[in-house]
């Protein structure tokens, strides 16, 4: 009866809240660092600004592969936590602590051997592709120990210790902002290393996170670890969290992919639009970040909900967090729009990237209608069980109408950047609303039932 009621009082909009408010700040800090990198950077040179922001679309690339991973062990575990099944709880944690394992070093391996096709794909102006090249592969040599870092912060995040996870972010983000500020400048007697000191301040502030979080995993959870949880071989555990993770990892790695290419188009622009389309992204990514704050609550909110059998709640739930999710995209999507003359000053003072920058914000408003709805239908979709229905929708929008809009409205129409974005804002308002009527007939319920068979 006490479990019961802990998931009743979980799953309130209160708590929602609250779990929701570190995940925030985790997430914004997590956006800072790698964003921190070209704000500190922006100082010294244009040029290394340009030059993260290409690295980083292929990390991106990597890191919400691996993020998927995650996202499936999270929802897996939080069934088997909503369920109190203790063995298959520490199951799922081995099995995917080993999956992100081999996943980490196959990328590693594959941003090593493929770097400058890929860079020559995205059409890496020749004046930072040495720089960007040394910036990638610096952050890339520490792979594994982003997805390792991810995989802890997911199971720690299953047991609903959203305030620690958060704690160990802000003391990653402070080194890392330290470490910029000593790497980047040549401060007491380092030499000025610009991008790449950057890159090598990154590496040393995960580090210093993952081991942080294996010893909150160690101190605060009841998991237990071992090969006997290993033998015989889970099979059913690696193929629900498969069944979960490949698609959202081919829609992540699609969505990427077709970003990267989008990348090459504004490329094309010249060297100050890639600038402006960086710093555009920043704010973007600000805009919507507390949608996946409260998507990823709802998330674990709703394996709960599955595991303890409690299904004719999820509708609900999932209804609420769409209209704070709604709410909170569209509403900082304007602010930053109507101060957008001041924040870019951050930045720089170029008028001409300013003046974009502006005009692009604006289309964002309509944009982040699309995306909020994206965000929690995509999270809850995935936490009931249809990962496919994301991955389906997603590929053939992302390619079919962000691309493919793109390339007409930025090129053929010759709108430039302002048409690149409006490309991308149909793609995010026609996937939502595929996914917003998806939901509402429920037809999830059928995948749902086959998956807790």
């Amino acid at each position: 009866m006490r479990h019961q009621t802990d998931i009743d009082k979980m799953n309130t909009n209160r708590n929602l809240f609250f779990m929701s408010l570190p995940i925030f700040v985790e997430l914004l800090l997590q956006l800072l660092v790698g964003n921190i990198d070209q704000m500190m950077v922006s100082r010294v040179s244009q040029q290394s600004v340009a030059s993260i922001v290409n690295a980083n679309q292929i990390m991106n690339l990597v890191i919400i592969v691996l993020s998927m991973a995650s996202t499936a062990a999270t929802v897996i575990l939080s069934q088997y936590l909503g369920a109190e099944d203790k063995a298959n709880s520490s199951r799922t944690c081995m099995v995917s602590i080993l999956m992100i394992t081999v996943v980490s070093l196959l990328s590693t391996l594959l941003v090593f051997a493929g770097y400058k096709p890929l860079y020559k794909a995205l059409r890496v102006p020749e004046e930072i592709f040495d720089e960007a090249s040394l910036y990638l592969l610096i952050v890339g040599a520490c792979i594994t120990v982003q997805g390792l870092y991810l995989i802890f912060s997911a199971i720690i995040r299953a047991f609903a210790m959203m305030k620690e996870v958060m704690i160990v972010s802000i003391v990653m983000n402070v080194m890392n902002i330290i470490g910029n500020a000593i790497l980047i400048n040549g401060w007491f007697g380092m030499p000025r290393l610009g991008a790449v000191g950057a890159a090598i301040s990154t590496d040393i502030s995960k580090l210093v996170g993952l081991g942080l979080m294996i010893l909150l995993f160690v101190k605060r959870t009841n998991v237990k670890l071992g090969l006997r949880f290993l033998k015989p071989f889970p099979v059913q555990i690696m193929k629900k969290l498969c069944l979960l993770a490949v698609p959202s990892g081919v829609e992540s790695f699609s969505y990427n992919m077709s970003q990267m290419c989008i990348l090459g188009i504004v490329n094309s622009f010249g060297t100050m639009v890639t600038v402006t389309k960086g710093y555009c992204s920043i704010f973007a990514n600000l805009a919507y970040v507390y949608a996946m704050a409260i998507a990823s609550a709802t998330q674990i909110v709703l394996g709960y909900l599955i595991g303890a059998k409690k299904i004719d709640l999820i509708q609900k739930r999932v209804n609420a967090t769409q209209k704070v999710a709604l709410a909170a995209c569209v509403g900082l999507a304007v602010l930053l729009f109507l101060g957008s003359n001041y924040i870019f000053l951050i930045f720089t003072d170029d008028p001409e990237i300013i003046a974009l920058g502006r005009r692009i914000l604006f289309i964002e408003i309509f944009l982040e209608i699309g995306r909020a709805v994206n965000i929690v239908m995509t999270k809850c979709l995935i936490a009931v069980g249809d990962a496919v229905t994301p991955t389906v929708v997603g590929v053939s929008f992302q390619w079919g109408v962000a691309f493919v809009g793109a390339w007409v409205f930025g090129i053929i129409f010759d709108w430039g950047l302002e048409g690149v974005w409006v490309a991308m804002a149909i793609d995010e308002c026609l996937r939502g609303l595929i996914f917003a009527v998806h939901f509402k007939k429920e037809r999830w319920k059928k995948v749902f039932r086959s998956v807790d068979d």
